[in-house]
């Protein structure tokens, strides 16, 4: 079972006595790590039902749990593999009622979120603002604060603000039976922390917690975790400080220091065979961590031999940087028999906006290409319509989803009576939905008002009562259609699209999405991580009470041979045979130190902090390259509606290159200028006369 593992990550596999570190490089092999010590554990005796194994992704959970099925086979169905939030829900789920909360509650989007704080604030403000204040309130949760402590620590007028505005969306969420993201780690917190008999239980039901990426976790989710593995302390940690590049969303390496104060014995193992990058590479990313403060000092090694020295790139512009690093795809293409796929290929950039000039130049060239992390298919507002209806039949108390489903298709019932509507259900202190059957609602609202009201009313009760009792693909396919005809949803599409085009494709994917419903209905589907298994049928009303924690439609998307653009933070967990690292260059990489400068030592620490985290998301960048790496930087760049001069990154410098191999070799350039020319023609060759 172990055979293949070098003697550190036998080391890791084999420690089941307590509390385990694993510090694992970039490419060392951690998720193998982790499913080869589910399958010791397994091995030696222990119940899979009482392991668990926590992800931040769902494609993270869905990799491991293949991993184990190949490994183990059928046991592997009985760990319970899944991310930080999927286990919240399954707590809440189980045991929320002690909370106040039923188990059918809802899971509130960003969306959602925005809109209940700016009606929160009695919707003077504008949906910039309500994000902002989101982002705080959030970054408080995260930190495990109530509105009440947030308020007691407010530094300013602002912040007083916010907490107060936090205390009455708490107060909503509660009325709505609803929650957010964050709280699917903070309810799971105070229930094990202010409910002895749920942590009893808990503690009981799990033998050995092994937790990924676990530089990623927050205050909240780390107090989360010892709780759940109490004074035992049996479990795993495996992460890496030197990838630890969410600071900005809560996450924070005091939990790497913790670790050793708060389990004394705690068994520390690094993992510093790289099995993904050549030692070129490599040496360039030990370079650039080098001068960040250690917790755990470690040297990343290979034994894939030297391989193609890292070339520094530079460019006249961001145009000319995107053409350029084109002719490097085209010339490595060209320079293998045969060439390799346009997989195989990846421009990383700091942020969202640097896409454009590549994207532009790779469609020139004719290059198929995609970019990492766009819009989700739950983002798209044809899916959130009907997210909406589904939530409603799950919990009549969503005001979210009740103001979305009642007006989407529009149904005769205008703001004004919804208006009224709110106003008496915050009068009465029930949901909008629970406010339709109150007797005195008659006399706040009109007649011909009531009638359509209690019309939709009834028709949520009758849908949601029959979709309780639909199973099965076919069943449920036939539900759909038959609901959304009822609806006029297609109609709906059409009425509010200028282009038929874009009606047609949002109805497309419509009918998609009731497919892959259909598809859970009939067990086809893993409801957490979308693996096809083979899995009991479940009613309709089932398949929509996990919908809000999926983050794609795919069971399994296809991978497409394109050419990857990817964030830096998107590209972490991944990796690519070709990688050119573009917009290298002070200011993008890293980001924006310069305003700081000047202020006080406090602000001056923080910095430093920010230019360490930089510095972690520059080495993550470089050891997603597997064979070759391009690091670029321009000699101008645009900020606003001017070109800037621009200077190379510091960390260009930090890598500690060659200067006699970093320099792009002229025999390369003159490669790659000839790929060019020849795309180029071939492009002039294909495209018929006018």
């Amino acid at each position: 079972m172990s055979a293949g593992l070098n003697l550190a990550q036998l080391q890791a596999v084999h420690y089941t006595d307590g509390a385990c570190l694993v510090l694992a490089g970039a490419g060392s092999g951690k998720t193998r790590v982790i499913t080869m010590k589910i399958a010791h554990m397994i091995e030696k005796g222990m119940d899979p039902k009482r392991i668990a194994a926590i992800t931040f992704t769902n494609k993270a959970a869905s990799e491991m749990r293949e991993r184990a099925g190949h490994l183990i086979g059928k046991r592997a169905k009985d760990v319970l593999i899944c991310t930080f939030h999927a286990l919240g829900v399954r707590m809440v789920r189980e045991d929320g009622h002690v909370l106040g909360l039923k188990p059918q509650f809802s899971i509130l989007d960003a969306d959602d979120v925005t809109g209940i704080l700016k009606d929160a604030s009695g919707g003077t403000t504008d949906m910039a603002t309500a994000r902002q204040w989101q982002w705080v309130i959030s970054k408080w949760k995260n930190m495990g604060l109530t509105s009440e402590q947030a308020l007691a620590q407010a530094a300013d007028d602002n912040e007083r603000i916010i907490a107060t505005l936090m205390a009455r969306y708490e107060e909503r969420l509660a009325a709505y039976q609803s929650v957010d993201f964050d709280d699917l780690i903070g309810m799971p917190l105070r229930l094990l922390r202010d409910f002895p008999e749920v942590r009893a239980k808990w503690q009981a039901a799990l033998g050995h917690v092994l937790v990924d990426e676990y530089q990623d976790t927050n205050a909240t989710q780390y107090e989360l975790l010892k709780l759940l593995v109490g004074e035992r302390g049996h479990f795993t940690a495996v992460g890496d400080d030197d990838q630890s590049i969410y600071g900005w969303r809560g996450a924070t390496l005091d939990n790497l220091k913790k670790l050793p104060v708060d389990y004394p014995h705690l068994k520390v193992i690094k993992l510093e065979q790289n099995y993904r990058s050549t030692s070129a590479i490599l040496r360039a990313a030990n370079n650039v961590i080098g001068p960040n403060p250690k917790l755990f000092p470690k040297t990343l090694f290979s034994e894939l031999g030297e391989g193609e020295p890292v070339r520094v790139v530079d460019a006249d512009n961001e145009e000319h940087e995107a053409e350029r690093a084109v002719a490097r795809i085209q010339s490595l293409r060209a320079a293998s028999n045969p060439p390799p796929d346009w997989k195989s290929f990846a421009i990383l950039y700091r942020a969202n906006h640097q896409a454009k000039p590549f994207e532009k130049a790779l469609r020139k060239a004719n290059i198929p290409y995609k970019v990492s992390g766009g819009t989700s298919f739950f983002d798209r507002a044809e899916i959130k319509d009907l997210c909406a209806w589904f939530r409603l039949w799950i919990n009549n108390d969503d005001d979210p989803a009740f103001l979305r489903a009642i007006t989407t298709p529009k149904r005769g019932i205008g703001h004004t009576t919804l208006a009224a509507l709110g106003a008496f259900a915050t009068q009465h202190k029930q949901s909008m939905f629970g406010a339709l059957f109150n007797g005195m609602l008659p006399a706040a609202i009109p007649k011909r008002a009531m009638d359509g009201l209690h019309e939709f009313g009834r028709y949520i009760n009758y849908l949601e009562y029959s979709a309780r009792r639909v199973h099965g693909a076919e069943e449920a396919r036939t539900f759909l259609n038959d609901w959304l005809k009822e609806i006029g949803y297609e109609q709906h599409l059409y009425d509010n699209e200028d282009s038929e085009k874009v009606a047609a494709a949002r109805w497309s994917n419509v009918m998609e999405f009731c497919d892959w419903m259909a598809q859970r209905a009939g067990g086809q589907i893993d409801d957490t991580a979308g693996a096809v298994v083979a899995k009991e049928t479940k009613s309709l009303l089932e398949v929509s009470q996990t919908i809000a924690l999926l983050s794609t439609i795919s069971e399994r998307e296809q991978e497409q041979d394109m050419v990857v653009l990817s964030t830096l933070h998107a590209s972490k967990g991944l990796e690519w045979p070709h990688v050119v690292l573009v917009g290298v260059t002070e200011g993008m990489l890293p980001f924006k130190l310069d305003d700081d400068e000047g202020r006080q030592q406090k602000v001056t620490d923080d910095v430093l902090q920010r230019l360490q985290e930089e510095r972690r998301l520059m080495y993550v960048g470089i050891t997603r390259a597997q064979r070759t790496l391009a690091v670029s930087w321009t000699k101008k760049r645009k900020k606003g509606r001017e070109m800037v001069s621009a200077q190379p990154s510091r960390f260009i410098a930090e890598m500690g290159l060659d200067k006699t191999t970093a320099r792009e070799d002229p025999r390369e350039k003159l490669k790659a200028l000839r790929a060019e020319f020849a795309a180029k023609k071939a492009l002039a060759d294909s495209t018929p006369p006018r």
